[in-house]
């Protein structure tokens, strides 16, 4: 076997995301599973984590579970989605985006090409998922210096954690929504074939029609540009309302894995295989295009991935180690983009390995830290008219290291991580590209503690230091990208992006009320972002790559307060708010950063009880008119969703009916992170049904 396969498979041993991989831990798991955060290098309560942090499991998961990751977290605080049409839609955290975010499945990377650019989905199918992780901030540095903005974890039960014996035991899953036509189901069955080996086997399957919205498709300024157009095809569009053309989709996955679980060691590996089809919404022109030039095509994406993964773990029971814990994956990706007639226009081929190996230190007088090692490696190829990125490879060798102190009153943490990366590009006669090749050392850290300065109530500021090395994406890009109908230039001169940022955040959990707060603030030097520059190449806008000075800052806000109990209903009301502000600093000029989300602020009341819980929210979106050059503003909207919980048997039963509306006045909504919101709304009213089942 090559020494460049066998790197990977070694370095890829770890996952600070899959701390809980023993018997007793994920005991605890189950015991506090709201609570424990197993996305922060070994499990903590989610207290005790410095920075901002967010868990969906359970009902909330089951009620929220969209056809993308990024739309099944919009609830959560600090949270936004980039929203290209209902089937791609990727995780905004604190306003950043693509390159600054890592969506995790199980601890490790999804070895897609969902970072190259919005039209293409995650793949992760939300439908297998246990429970979502999300961190903001500086915590999520130890998965990468690419996690800047933060991290989302999606944990599932593929390579199962813990055996009860032998038996089988079922969970299943089920969901319609009216506004997209949409039908979900999935299934999971594990077999303890005996005390210590665990079988497992998991399928789904979602298909969705065209998603309807609220009103017309497009905004009144490019309805306005379009009904004066002269071009009856175009007039038209200024009367395009109701469903999002071009937005169906449909997706299938199927996997098996097994696990070996003993006293003081654990071993299992998966296997999956994902395949989706779906339609990308239209950046439809308003104005005729010029002679020669074709206009915009309906394109559909046809992805495919098979995926292996191992994790496994030792626990010495003794000495300076507490657990050496391994997490490794590989997958081999690929995705056509169809034309209107059904033939490929462009292909992109990807090929991923990824793997942690993390040596956890036993507590000793508050003292508790862990170390470990990184490799990633990817292989991307586009072949196609479309083409706008070269034949590219990408490594990364990253050491990081996380240190905690916990003195009761006191509670200090420090990190730390050096990334070794190199980014080549072959020669490519076509784009005119000839072969680069970028290589780059990134050094981070951060720094932090909080003090309880009253009961149940903790202040605290972290303290981080960030670098970034350029993806080969921006790096590299120069061509016309039919996905997001653009044409997309890199800069091969880029430097490392670096940032220094402040966190103060406030937590409490006493009595009746939980409150969690943040006020952060970044400076930015070598800060990259895309933004479009006015000229048009091949009939498409240019995006440009550039690179300036940049500051981002802004506040999350989460809190909930429970008002008593009536008529056997604890009655409680929480909210969620945030917002953030980022700034360009370019030659002594300042500009607003192209698509942060606007101000947000959403409420709920809730009634619960063992077999029944009533909810009623409303969210309130401001308008976004701090927008960059060439950037529309966005207007504000309302959003009111009601939804009602039933447990037949009650809470410690694994049967739940979730009967939801959403959007119930019907409203046109559009958010400011998306590239295509001037052509997509999100949707309108949805009536969804949900079932999750088991025995």
């Amino acid at each position: 076997m090559r020494a460049s396969l066998l790197i990977p498979l070694f370095a890829s041993v770890i996952s600070p995301a899959l701390a809980q991989t023993t018997q007793k831990e994920d005991s605890d798991h189950h015991l506090s599973d709201a609570d424990i955060v197993v996305t922060a290098i070994y499990g903590r309560r989610q207290a005790d984590i410095l920075s901002g942090t967010s868990v969906v499991s359970g009902d909330e998961l089951t009620r929220d579970i969209r056809p993308s990751i990024g739309e099944s977290l919009t609830r959560q605080a600090g949270v936004s989605a980039t929203s290209f049409g209902p089937n791609a839609s990727r995780p905004v955290l604190r306003g950043f985006q693509g390159e600054r975010v890592r969506v995790l499945s199980d601890g490790i990377g999804s070895f897609d090409v969902s970072n190259t650019s919005v039209d293409h989905a995650v793949v992760i199918n939300p439908l297998t998922a246990d429970r979502i992780e999300v961190l903001r901030g500086p915590s999520a540095l130890l998965f990468g210096t690419s996690a800047i903005g933060g991290v989302v974890n999606v944990i599932d039960s593929r390579i199962p954690r813990r055996s009860s014996g032998k038996g089988v035991h079922f969970d299943g899953l089920a969901g319609y929504g009216s506004a997209a036509n949409e039908r979900a189901f999935g299934g999971r069955v594990d077999l303890g074939v005996s005390d210590s080996f665990v079988i497992h086997l998991d399928g789904s399957f979602a298909k969705t029609g065209d998603l309807r919205t609220g009103g017309f498709i497009l905004t009144p300024a490019l309805r306005a540009q379009a009904a004066v157009s002269g071009d009856p095809e175009i007039e038209a569009l200024a009367d395009l309302e109701g469903k999002l053309p071009n937005s169906a989709g449909r997706t299938w996955e199927v996997a098996g894995g097994f696990a070996w679980i003993g006293s003081n060691a654990n071993f299992g590996a998966s296997i999956s295989r994902y395949d989706s089809l779906y339609g990308v919404p239209v950046r439809y022109a308003v104005t005729p295009p010029a002679p020669g030039e074709e206009g915009p095509e309906e394109v559909r994406l046809d992805v495919r991935q098979t995926r292996v993964d191992v994790r496994g773990e030792i626990n010495p029971g003794t000495g300076f180690l507490d657990a050496i814990k391994l997490r490794a994956g590989y997958a081999d990706y690929k995705h056509d983009e169809l034309e209107e007639d059904g033939s490929i226009g462009t292909s992109f081929f990807n090929k991923g390995a990824e793997g942690r190996l993390e040596f956890v230190q036993r507590e000793k007088g508050g003292w508790k830290g862990a170390s470990g090692i990184q490799y990633f490696q990817r292989s991307l190829n586009i072949v196609g008219a479309e083409k706008f990125l070269p034949r590219s490879k990408a490594r990364q060798l990253g050491l990081f290291t996380v240190q905690s102190l916990d003195k009761g009153a006191f509670r200090a943490e420090a990190g730390g991580r050096v990334e070794f990366s190199k980014a080549r590009a072959d020669a490519d006669a076509t784009l005119g590209n000839p072969a680069l090749s970028r290589s780059f050392t990134a050094v981070s850290g951060s720094l932090g503690g909080n003090y309880e300065v009253a009961g149940g109530w903790r202040i605290g500021l972290n303290g981080s230091y960030t670098e970034r090395a350029p993806s080969a994406e921006e790096l590299y890009s120069n061509g016309p990208h039919a996905g997001t109908q653009a044409f997309e230039i890199g800069d091969p001169t880029f430097g490392k992006e670096k940032s220094t940022g402040l966190e103060l955040t406030l937590r409490g959990d006493t009595g009746p009320l939980k409150l969690s707060g943040s006020l952060y603030h970044s400076w930015f030097s070598g800060f990259i972002y895309e933004q479009p520059d006015g000229s048009f190449e091949d009939g498409l806008p240019v995006f440009n790559f550039f690179q300036d000075r940049a500051r981002s800052w802004g506040a999350e806000l989460e809190a909930s307060l429970k008002l008593g109990e009536t008529g056997g209903f604890a009655v409680s009301l929480d909210g969620v708010s945030d917002f953030t502000r980022s700034t360009i600093l370019r030659a002594g000029l300042t500009s607003n950063a192209p698509r942060i989300p606007a101000f947000r602020i959403l409420g709920g009341i809730e009634a619960a009880s063992d077999k029944l819980d009533l909810r009623l929210e409303v969210e309130r979106v401001a308008g976004q008119r701090r927008v960059a050059a060439f950037e529309t503003v966005t207007g504000g909207y309302e959003l009111v969703n009601v939804s009602a919980t039933i447990r037949p048997w009650g809470k410690d039963k694994d049967a739940t009916l979730i009967l939801s509306a959403n959007n119930i006045f019907d409203v046109v909504a559009r958010r400011h992170a998306s590239f295509l919101k001037d052509y997509a709304p999100l949707g309108g009213r949805d009536v969804r049904v949900s079932v999750r089942f088991g025995f």
